[in-house]
């Protein structure tokens, strides 16, 4: 028995895959890649310099935020939403279902991996991000664990050159704004924390000493002249100090800085500093009661509105030591 021979039609149902170059998969992935990471570190790393209570941090915090944001949907939204992203839509080139033809959509939970894959072809010393050169299917690891594969696609109707340069330009500009706010934020603050660090190595010690010292036949001028060296929070406390010598009947009260150091931690700002203080003096008025003191205190400092720096808080850390006259 001999069966009938047709000539059956091929399947044109089958396209044909063609998959993408390597060189235009590396030009995608910048142009998707570059602009937010550009802005991303720019931003990032004047975060990181700027005061940590200041409104730039925040600022900056939020504009790597949003270049974080508009890059993730780049990557994983519009291929789905439009089947592109920037840079592939300009390069002509598309990811799809790896399976069979490849030539199926993939979803935003696959691309989402395939990103997160990306990890080891950058792990593997980049040699996942060249493997396409070699790979019968032009895969990189990524492609591999997601089942991906990237093909030659016809490019939208849409001037992309336009609108990658439009994008180029406009992270261009975050990154110049940027780098300009920086400037005026981060090395400005710097230079005034300088300045200040300065001002309290130079007049720390001397406020110090004029606010503990008085004598006998000027203590009301000195007494007044000390509180003016005082914030309006410590100068009820400096005053009772002075009220109880007074009570105890101290005449003469003199001190002087033998050694200082302006401390690190609390940081220094344009407006408040903190000092150390090895502090030597004498108090009495009869060189034979004389008595020689010495002591070591911490003491903080507030810039006031007018530019002053004023005692904020003393604290003794090593109580006076008082030795007669001739000790």
């Amino acid at each position: 028995m001999v069966l009938p021979v047709t000539d059956s039609p091929p399947d044109t149902d089958v396209p044909e895959v063609n998959r993408a170059s390597w060189s235009s998969r590396a030009g995608a992935l910048l142009v998707d890649v570059l602009p937010g990471a550009a802005v991303i570190v720019t931003t990032g790393l004047l975060a990181l310099a700027s005061p940590a209570d200041g409104w730039a941090r925040w600022a900056f915090t939020g504009v790597a935020a949003v270049a974080l944001f508009a890059t993730a949907v780049n990557r994983l939204v519009l291929p789905v939403a439009t089947g592109w992203t920037l840079g592939r839509a300009l390069c002509g080139i598309a990811v799809r279902d790896g399976a069979g033809t490849g030539t199926g959509a993939v979803g935003i939970g696959r691309l989402a991996v395939r990103e997160l894959a990306h990890l080891l072809d950058t792990l593997s010393v980049f040699v996942g991000w060249l493997w396409p050169l070699w790979d019968r299917r032009r895969r990189t690891f990524a492609d591999m664990l997601a089942r991906t594969e990237v093909l030659v696609v016809e490019r939208p109707a849409r001037n992309m050159r336009r609108l990658v340069a439009l994008v180029l330009v406009v992270a261009a500009l975050v990154c110049a704004a940027a780098a300009g706010v920086g400037y005026l934020a981060v090395y400005q603050h710097e230079r005034a924390v300088d300045a200040a660090r300065a001002q309290i190595d130079e007049q720390g010690p001397r406020i110090v000493e004029q606010m503990l010292s008085y004598s006998a036949d000027t203590m009301a001028a000195d007494f007044a002249r000390a509180q003016g060296l005082t914030t309006d929070t410590y100068r009820e406390q400096l005053i009772a100090q002075q009220q109880a010598a007074q009570k105890a009947g101290i005449k003469s009260n003199e001190y002087w800085a033998v050694s200082h150091a302006v401390l690190t931690d609390p940081p220094v700002t344009p407006d408040q500093a903190s000092m150390l203080l090895a502090m030597q003096g004498q108090r009495g008025d009869d060189p034979k009661t004389l008595k020689f003191i010495t002591a070591t205190v911490r003491v903080d400092f507030d810039r006031a509105s007018d530019g002053r720096w004023q005692v904020a808080n003393l604290t003794v850390l090593k109580k006076p030591q008082m030795n007669p006259a001739g000790q």
